[in-house]
């Protein structure tokens, strides 16, 4: 049996990485090297969220990718550590709480340390 918080970090904070890259791209007009310098990775793990080779696996709901799109404008706009830290979080929480897990992985339960969703 995975915990909650090994499925979230193995299969939704790579499609959430993917999908704020694309939307750093495609709606701010950064390049990939300002993308990982953003998101603190490497540009060839940026390429390949861009190609599909890691987080392509999920697709979000409408309210989710709005959410995603919400944190990469903050993102942009510079944050510091612990903003970035409580914004993934609360990314990860919406996913959560938009059903994807529920319909995804009946097993699993709220991730322990995130509680019932609420914000950070």
């Amino acid at each position: 049996m995975k915990t909650t918080c090994e499925i979230m970090v193995q299969r939704v904070l790579p499609a959430i990485r993917a999908e704020l890259a694309r939307n750093m791209i495609i709606e701010h007009g950064k390049n990939q090297q300002e993308v990982a310098d953003i998101l603190e990775l490497s540009r060839a793990a940026v390429s390949q969220y861009l190609n599909d080779k890691r987080g392509a696996e999920i697709d979000f709901s409408g309210d989710a990718q709005q959410e995603i799109q919400d944190f990469a404008a903050r993102l942009i706009k510079g944050m510091n550590t612990r903003e970035q830290v409580a914004g993934m979080c609360n990314v990860c929480k919406f996913v959560q709480r938009s059903g994807w897990l529920n319909k995804n992985e009946p097993d699993a339960g709220y991730c322990v340390l995130c509680g019932d969703g609420e914000d950070i």
